[in-house]
């Protein structure tokens, strides 16, 4: 051993775990230590530095992570046993039931079949750049097998297979990147690799989505197909105070208040692990209480009555739930049914196809353009923050602020190219 070089204690017997340095024949310093891997096995790991001290620091760094339960990332060690281990040990208990199940499938559908057999140490941005270019162009219902799950054979379960050409929109392609970036920053943050490959990934296009709003002339073309509708309510209170679908699917008539003209939000219907549930907001902001405009009050109103008849039509078989919107025996409604019914009235309306959430969109749309500031709007719509309203809705607002500045016109004098004789 090299003079000035420190050795570890010979007084006592290294305990179970603690590591051993010794120097090798090629003069670097090698120290061996069992830790936890992903899959929640013991492995046998060596670390290496050009020094007794070198080593040791990386031991250390070893140890230190093994006490935080952090596994540890050796040569073998896969992006899908990562992935895995990301999943159970740091987003499921940090985010939202709804949110994990979107994280869950992403890696499971894509990230696992796509890349999960790759090195987590050797991932590098272009493996990730070609998995998700090819991910456009293979059709998900032949990759997943879909079919085999449908009592009813399509595409490509028929005697004659014909692909249904079901591949990932644009939207959701960058979707994929943004959980892997996550998990992999995690992976940085714990210091299981020392750069996150997956940041100097840019695909094509802007990763914030177009938002789609209705016009007022739509808006009122919609009602008024939707007059005869039983969830005529559902849509108005949709796009009259913006509520997200499932937050007005669990709108509860304990939180509405007809006489004060006012309702509260405080959770939201999901189907979470194949069942559906009551489950929070989606932010802290998103709880609040909403004014509601006397035309509404009217509308809820008509909707309770015949929601009571309904109620006394079906007798023993009505369910108690105390939901707003209900099937007509009272049960809670399926999020995936309210968006073939909304698909549907917008074909009878004849109005552009728009998503549900577009309502929402549409409601802030409508208050900017009829001159309402965006801090109403932030509140009316529950945005953590009036950046995040202002930075949404930047084209909206911009195109307001142009049309108000035109009125200018008004005080200035039109060109006279006449000349006076």
């Amino acid at each position: 051993m090299s003079v000035g070089t420190p050795e570890p204690s010979r007084g006592r017997k290294r305990a179970n775990g603690e590591g051993h340095i010794r120097q090798r024949r090629d003069g670097r310093y090698e120290a061996q230590v069992f830790v936890s891997t992903a899959d929640g096995g013991r492995k046998r790991v060596s670390v290496y530095g050009k020094s007794w001290d070198d080593c040791h620091d990386e031991l250390i760094k070893l140890q230190d992570q093994e006490r935080r339960g952090i596994p540890a990332v050796t040569t073998t060690m896969t992006v899908g046993e990562y992935m895995t281990y990301w999943l159970r040990e740091i987003a499921e208990p940090g985010i939202r039931r709804t949110t994990y199940t979107t994280y869950e499938g992403a890696v499971r559908l894509h990230i696992v079949p796509g890349i999960g057999r790759r090195k987590l140490k050797a991932l590098q941005a272009a493996h990730i750049r070609t998995w998700l270019n090819g991910l456009g162009k293979v059709c998900q219902c032949c990759a997943q097998g879909k079919d085999e799950a449908r009592k009813v054979p399509r595409c490509c379960a028929k005697p004659r297979p014909a692909c249904c050409r079901d591949h990932l929109s644009s939207p959701s392609i960058r979707h994929l990147l943004r959980v892997l970036r996550a998990a992999l920053q995690a992976a940085v943050d714990e210091d299981l690799l020392t750069r996150n490959a997956a940041r100097q990934v840019r695909l094509r296009g802007s990763d914030k989505r177009k938002e789609r709003a209705f016009t007022a002339a739509e808006a009122r073309q919609l009602l008024g197909a939707a007059r005869e509708h039983r969830l005529y309510a559902l849509w108005a209170v949709a796009l009259a105070v913006g509520l997200r679908r499932g937050e007005a699917l669990g709108l509860r008539w304990a939180d509405v208040d007809l006489a004060g003209r006012r309702l509260t939000v405080r959770q939201a219907l999901h189907r979470v692990d194949g069942a559906l549930r009551l489950e929070d907001v989606k932010t802290d902001a998103s709880a609040a209480t909403i004014p509601l405009p006397r035309p509404l009050v009217a509308v809820l109103t008509e909707h309770r009555t015949r929601q009571l008849e309904e109620r006394s039509e079906a007798g023993k078989d009505w369910q108690d739930t105390g939901l707003v919107f209900t099937t007509k025996l009272g049960g809670p409604i399926e999020p995936r049914n309210v968006n073939r019914m909304f698909a549907t009235l917008c074909e009878r309306a004849k109005v552009r196809p728009v998503r549900v959430h577009d309502l929402r969109h549409s409601c802030a749309t409508l208050l900017f353009t009829m001159g309402v500031d965006a801090a109403t709007v932030q509140r009316v719509l529950r945005h953590s923050s009036l950046a995040v309203t202002t930075g949404t809705y930047l084209e909206v607002i911009e195109r307001v602020q142009r049309d108000a500045v035109d009125k200018m016109d008004a005080f200035f004098p039109a060109d006279d190219d006449s000349e006076e004789a």
